[in-house]
């Protein structure tokens, strides 16, 4: 039996701010589309992402520069105004990556991905350093600086991969690329926050904050990535499946991205810039947009116990991304196929919507608890309860495999809940996700399906996995509830207790 004792009088934080302070969208322009638009608006509301980063915001798909006959550049920042706006409205902000380059300005033609995104160095410094500064006048002048301040600039997307940025000596060009971004932002306003290397693998930390400051390069925060997976032949870190035909497994210690979080903590701390800011601008169970671990139940316990594991040692983790409508590697090509997205193309809600969801909806101040799989909150008033089971899976098989065979889960150690409420009547609400719970991927495989999806089907899905309580009972308290939950692997339980007035 695994005991939980929750008791207001413990004592109380305020809850971590990095759970939902981001959250990843692919590319801009695929949030200008509306289904891709619904998904975000869907997640903000339910998840409470209060930030949205994504590629492509200098792609020649948003239209932002070209040049005229004579060479002189020509900017529109319409595109931009709309899905800025859009974000707005919705209430997310935007985690600017600033990114690729403009076919216009760029020195070469080497891209990546199906939309052929520019990863060249500029062709010259001097226009790139001008878009930059326009840009962000631009932005001052339509929705303030006071807005604009709050708005965390990245400087490129993983400099460390040649994938990412073509060139021979990479981390000197990306230094010479981010002193000349960074004066340009400053130039305008010099309360931007500006920041990277935003590397993939955790990798520049230490040298990139030794050159800034060294050589007095602003630097307001640290970004990089990491995911929860290794190539499953070579078992070396994996970074980018480019073609979506990559094999993995997750790490053998389900562990290694807390503990990697660990390091770069310490380090940065350690640094000649220890105050700096810590962003995971990128995280996930897997590196791949074709890996089913995204579409398991597995994944929303994994992601409990990685989000709560970096207690302290970020300032945000986004999450890669919110929704499957994403085309690094062309469109998806079935409604389930290993996304990154907490939902897939139809806006069904994956395994991995409901941990982000659950978290939201804990209140404010958290409850001490001794039980490393178990968050609790209060408001003085509602009291919540979020535990869960994660047990990482004994592979033999690739990802690609392993959890296409959707294995069932063992029964774990059962939940006896202990929880101290003041006398009275509760209302009770319990809400879980796991193996056939909110669990679309195994309701869809049990469908009679030609591998795509009927709009009865669709709808089907979405009733079944709407993240709505599996029960609700009043209960009557005197000296404290107490229950036994049964449990499986990666079971997730979130009990909810309103006070209900005499």
């Amino acid at each position: 039996m695994r005991h939980i004792h929750i008791d207001p009088a413990a004592g109380t934080k305020a809850k971590a701010k990095h759970w939902n302070a981001c959250v990843g969208g692919g590319r801009a322009y695929e949030s200008l589309t509306a289904e891709n638009q619904r998904h975000l608006k869907e997640a903000v509301e339910e998840c409470g992402f209060r930030y949205l980063r994504f590629h492509g915001l200098l792609h020649d798909d948003m239209g932002v520069y070209t040049e005229d006959s004579n060479g002189h550049a020509r900017y529109n920042f319409q595109y931009i105004d709309l899905l800025f706006d859009f974000m707005l409205q919705i209430g997310v902000r935007p985690f600017l990556e600033l990114g690729f380059m403009p076919k216009a300005l760029a020195s070469g033609k080497t891209t990546i991905f199906a939309w052929n995104g520019n990863v060249t160095m500029p062709k010259s410094m001097e226009k790139w350093s001008a878009l930059i500064a326009a840009l962000f006048r631009h932005l001052i002048a339509r929705y303030g600086k006071a807005e604009v301040r709050r708005w965390p600039v990245e400087v490129w997307n993983e400099p460390n991969l040649r994938c990412f940025f073509d060139s021979d000596q990479p981390f000197e060009d990306y230094l010479k690329l981010y002193a000349n971004t960074v004066k340009a932002v400053k130039s305008v306003d010099d309360k931007i926050l500006v920041g990277g290397p935003a590397t993939a693998g955790l990798a520049w930390v230490e040298p990139f904050i030794s050159a800034c400051a060294a050589n007095e390069y602003p630097l307001d925060f640290i970004s990089t990535h990491n995911y929860g997976c290794v190539d499953y032949q070579s078992g070396d870190d994996g970074y980018v499946d480019l073609f979506g035909t990559g094999k993995t497994v997750m790490h053998a210690d389900s562990g290694t991205l807390i503990k990697g979080a660990q390091t770069v903590h310490h380090t940065v701390r350690s640094s000649a810039l220890p105050a700096l800011q810590i962003h995971y601008t990128e995280w996930s169970a897997s590196y791949t947009p074709r890996d089913p671990v995204h579409d398991s139940y597995y994944s929303a316990a994994y992601i409990l116990d990685q989000l709560t594991g970096f207690d302290g040692l970020a300032d945000s983790m986004s999450y890669w991304t919110f929704s499957d409508i994403f085309e690094e590697t062309g469109p998806g090509p079935s409604p389930f196929h290993g996304g990154f997205g907490l939902q897939n193309i139809q806006g069904i809600k994956k395994p991995s919507f409901f941990a982000f969801w659950y978290l939201n909806m804990l209140p404010d101040q958290m409850i001490a608890t001794s039980d490393r799989r178990c968050v609790a909150g209060t408001d003085g008033q509602t009291l919540a309860v979020l535990f869960w089971d994660h047990t990482p899976p004994v592979q033999t098989k690739c990802n690609q495999l392993f959890f296409k065979e959707n294995p069932k889960p063992d029964a774990s150690d059962p939940v006896q809940l202990t929880v101290c409420l003041p006398d009275g009547q509760y209302r009770l609400d319990r809400y879980s996700v796991g193996y056939g719970v909110n669990d679309c991927y195994t309701a869809f495989l049990n469908l009679d399906t030609d591998g795509t999806l009927l709009p009865k089907q669709v709808e089907f899905l979405k009733s079944k996995c709407n993240g709505k309580p599996i029960a609700s009972q009043m209960v009557s308290v005197r000296g404290g509830y107490t229950a036994v939950q049964p449990m499986r692997q990666n079971d997730v339980y979130l009990y909810m207790f309103y006070p209900v007035d005499k």
